[in-house]
């Protein structure tokens, strides 16, 4: 297979709460791995407390729908419908509870040094990048 479509709700899910798509495991994708969670009720934990020291992870996570209440070494942080929150060090403890039903969290991760880009540097030059004077808000 060179490619493949489908909606979220075909993908088949892992059996029980929240309700938990597997994207890499369903596509048979290797380069990254990557999920949908999404919680059947208020209050259900959709990313369960741990860290990737293990495996050296980098994470993405992006609020698909709904409220999402994550806790990042302790902090709290509530993101709603397109916040997007990465994880640059595998060490910060995370988990991620939803504030509302049907919030629905993508999860993304790699290891460092997977990835290489195939844009030219010329494509972000007039684009900021966290950290930079051009990105405060």
């Amino acid at each position: 297979m060179k490619w493949a479509a489908r909606r979220l709700d075909e993908i088949p899910p892992v059996p029980g709460d929240p309700d938990w798509r597997p994207l890499q495991y369903f596509f048979r994708l290797t380069a990254f791995g990557a999920n949908v969670f999404t919680a059947l009720r208020a209050g259900e934990t959709l990313v369960e407390r741990h860290d990737e020291l293990e495996s050296g992870q980098e994470e993405l996570y992006v609020v698909l729908e709904g409220e999402v209440e994550f806790e990042l070494d302790g902090e709290s942080l509530v993101a709603q419908r397109a916040a997007v929150v990465a994880l640059q060090d595998p060490a910060v403890t995370r988990r991620a509870v939803a504030r509302s039903p049907g919030a629905s969290l993508l999860a993304v991760g790699s290891r460092p040094g997977c990835f290489e880009t195939t844009w030219l540097p010329e494509h972000f030059e007039q684009v900021p990048q966290l950290g930079d004077s051009r990105s405060a808000r």
